[in-house]
């Protein structure tokens, strides 16, 4: 279990990590600097959110810890990890088709919706960590 106790922090590959689903209640960190942009996230064990410069990025419901969240233009990476199965929601280019790959399986691929939005699940056990991919085609 490596909930992030911070809310959100960078690590020293350079990415970052957020969220924590043990919280009772709901915590935010507002104004974190990264690389040039401005974090929040939003974390408890119901739902974790990150917004980027005010813009959406991420969503879990229920509430989950991200690890190593890398972005680049046409993909996005992390490992997550949470109590129960999660429903994803995370922020791409829009009417965009995205081939994801879930624990080193692919899950096949989806288009975003003309918002730019991507849902999918992972199936979690407490504790267990999975690593996601995603990356335009």
């Amino acid at each position: 279990m490596s909930v992030v106790k911070e809310l959100i922090r960078t690590e020293d590959n350079g990415t970052i990590s957020f969220g924590n689903y043990e919280l009772a209640q709901k915590s935010k960190v507002s104004d974190f600097e990264y690389d040039g942009d401005v974090y929040k996230v939003k974390t408890y064990n119901e739902i974790t959110k990150l917004e980027r410069n005010g813009m959406f990025v991420y969503e879990s419901v229920p509430g989950t810890t991200v690890l190593n969240l890398d972005t680049e233009e046409n993909k996005m990476s992390f490992t997550v990890e949470g109590p129960k199965d999660a429903q994803i929601t995370v922020e791409l280019e829009e009417d965009a088709q995205y081939k994801i790959v879930i624990d080193g399986a692919e899950a096949g691929q989806m288009k975003t919706n003309l918002g730019g939005k991507l849902s999918f699940s992972v199936e979690l056990e407490q504790a267990e960590q999975v690593a996601v991919s995603i990356e335009r085609i």
